[in-house]
């Protein structure tokens, strides 16, 4: 039996995070035995503990996609600009994606794995995946990506190809094919591929990548598997102004809607972004119990717009905070996302006084529900010891008078705050730095071998310049055709 205690000077608690003053926090072989408030606090640095994140959304990329040449692209072309991007070592991939959401302050990451790197079987890739979660600490959820049609663009691609020259149309079939794989074999691939891993700390879950990217068949079947294995599904859905003209063309009477019909629509179900998503269709997905999971530096890097996250809570919709792999300095920094989710998204003047609590929960309890892990995401007695302490003498630079932490921490926290992250009573991040590895020695390293492989590409980048001029004729043309 492994035992310790941790004893800070503030710590936010229960389901509406109410500061608790001095706390002390009881730990048996992983998870929490005790919470004590109005304890005697211990000389030394002032620490805040509050429970640890969870990034509700994400794909796992190695580095940022800007150094790739995809900076300020709507993601219609960002996405395929992405072929620009070699393939390497899916342990070393990892590690430095769940390191960066490590000391950015999550306990537990979804990577969406819409971008395989494909130099092994997936399955042999998932349990690298898998590795490099044990080896930086965190917990994971894996998402096997879905898909059967739209390679290239929200329907027929036949414009796009006839509008380049021929070396481009080579190139363009090379990179962007439809998988080989039937739906049915995909489906099984996830249920071997959760075989394998034999359980273990990985949630594995059906990933369809969205409505526009797979057929009809293919959605009712993994509704139908869903409800009879209770395997979690994650999926995109009404993320840019296209999928919501492209989903209005094939559904008239509804994409939400559709979804419900065929048993999707189910508290098994997290949805990414929805920044399109209308509000009869917000209340559809309330009372299914679904979970959304809004990623707001990703979709204003993206030019999606901004979600109607304000609407989504007062219709009742379980929202989760996603990072997307794009948070707003591109530095997977929880702690920073939140805060610009809270600012953006409250209610003007004096009309709400929760959305505090609401943001805290999205990055917490939310998150970590849709990662089909266990716990509330709370620090309470018999929960697993997943936590973060910041340092509140660094949060409150000018140290006037005493402040409530919870108006520090909307006000300026960011991950250069963060004292420790905690998982199953385990220190994987101290003073801002991840324990077990050198994070900055694998991201060298990673930057090297992209070096190394990037004429790997260069066919593609050569015929970049036609195929995103061609790509974004396609949506202009169809811009606004609903």
């Amino acid at each position: 039996m492994q035992t310790q205690a941790i004893t800070v000077s503030d710590a936010l608690l229960g389901s509406d995070f109410i500061t608790h003053g001095a706390t002390r926090v009881q730990v048996v072989d992983g998870f929490i035995q005790s919470v004590t408030s109005d304890v005697a606090s211990e000389s030394g640095p002032r620490r805040l503990l509050m429970p640890a994140f969870a990034n509700a959304h994400d794909h796992g990329r190695p580095l940022s996609t800007t150094s790739f040449g995809a900076g300020g692209k709507p993601l219609e072309t960002w996405l395929l600009r992405l072929a620009a991007i070699p393939s390497v070592d899916p342990y070393l991939a990892a590690v430095a994606a769940l390191g960066r959401a490590a000391e950015g302050g999550c306990a537990a990451v979804m990577i969406h794995c819409t971008r395989p790197q494909g130099l092994t079987p997936l399955a042999e890739e998932v349990e690298a995946v898998a590795r490099a979660a044990t080896d930086v600490g965190v917990r994971l959820a894996f998402a096997v990506a879905l898909r059967d049609r739209n390679p290239v663009v929200y329907g027929d691609e036949t414009p796009v190809v006839k509008a380049l020259p021929p070396q481009a149309r080579e190139v363009l079939g090379r990179y962007f094919r439809t998988p080989s794989q039937s739906w049915r074999e995909q489906l099984a691939l996830v249920d071997d591929i959760a075989t394998k891993l034999g359980g273990g700390n990985v949630n594995v879950q059906y990933g369809p990548t969205g409505v526009q990217w797979c057929s009809d068949e293919m959605l009712a079947g993994i509704a139908e598997v869903s409800a009879s294995t209770g395997r979690r599904v994650h999926m995109h859905l009404l993320e840019t102004r296209y999928q919501r003209e492209y989903a209005d063309r094939l559904y008239p009477g509804g994409v939400v809607r559709y979804l419900h019909d065929i048993g999707l629509l189910s508290p098994r179900l997290t949805l990414a972004h929805c920044v399109w998503a209308r509000p009869d269709e917000l209340a559809l997905i309330a009372e299914s119990g679904a979970t959304i999971a809004v990623n707001t530096s990703s979709n204003l890097h993206l030019q999606s717009g901004i979600a109607p996250l304000r609407r989504m809570l007062d219709s009742g919709c379980r929202v989760a905070l996603g990072l997307d792999g794009c948070a707003l300095d591109e530095d997977d920094d929880a702690l920073r996302e939140m805060r610009l989710g809270a600012l953006l998204h409250a209610a003007p003047g004096f009309g709400d006084s929760t959305h505090r609590g609401q943001m805290l929960r999205a990055a917490t309890a939310h998150g970590r529900a849709s990662l089909g892990l266990a716990g509330t995401g709370s620090i309470a007695q018999e929960e697993p010891a997943d936590w973060i302490t910041l340092d509140l003498d660094h949060l409150d630079r000018d140290g006037i008078l005493r402040v409530d932490p919870q108006d520090l921490l909307f006000a300026r926290a960011t991950k250069t705050h963060l004292d420790e992250v905690v998982v199953a009573g385990k220190t994987i991040v101290q003073r801002g730095k991840l324990v077990s590895l050198d994070l900055d020695q694998v991201q060298e390293e990673l930057r090297d071998r992209f070096r190394r492989a990037l004429s790997e590409r260069s066919d593609f980048c050569a015929s970049w310049p036609e195929i995103e001029s061609a790509v974004t004729q396609y949506y202009h043309e169809r811009a606004g055709c609903c």
